[in-house]
C-alpha cells in the first residue's frame, strides 16, 4: 500500500530526468493549449491530455522516451500511465516549472 501511494504522488526511485533529455527522451507537456502558450519547457512539444490518445502512433514512430508534464503532476502521471500501457517508455516529470531546474 505505501509502496503505491508514494509511486501515485511520484516519490518513486530517482530519475535524471537531464541525463534522460541527452539520451533524446522527448518532453511531452499535456497542458491546454492556453497553459503552453502562457509558459512551457524550451524543446517541449503540446499535447493536451485529451488529445494524447490520438497521437499515440506519432509519439511511437518518434521511438524515445517521453517525459510527460503539466501544471501539478496530476495530468502528466496519467499521460505516463497511458502512453506506458501502450508500449511508450514515459515518466512523469511533474509539474513543469519543477523540471526545469533539474534540467539545469
Amino acid at each position: 500500500m505505501l509502496s503505491l501511494l508514494r509511486r501515485w504522488l511520484g516519490l518513486g526511485p530517482k530519475v535524471n530526468f537531464k541525463e534522460l533529455i541527452e539520451q533524446g527522451a522527448v518532453v511531452v507537456d499535456v497542458r491546454t493549449l492556453e497553459e503552453y502558450r502562457a509558459g512551457h519547457l524550451s524543446g517541449s512539444i503540446n499535447i493536451p491530455l485529451d488529445h494524447l490518445p490520438n497521437q499515440i502512433a506519432a509519439l511511437k514512430r518518434k521511438d524515445a522516451l517521453v517525459i510527460t508534464v503539466c501544471r501539478s503532476g496530476m495530468r502528466s502521471r496519467l499521460a505516463a500511465e497511458l502512453l506506458s500501457k501502450h508500449g511508450i517508455k514515459a515518466y512523469n516529470g511533474g509539474a513543469w516549472t519543477s523540471l526545469r531546474p533539474k534540467l539545469g
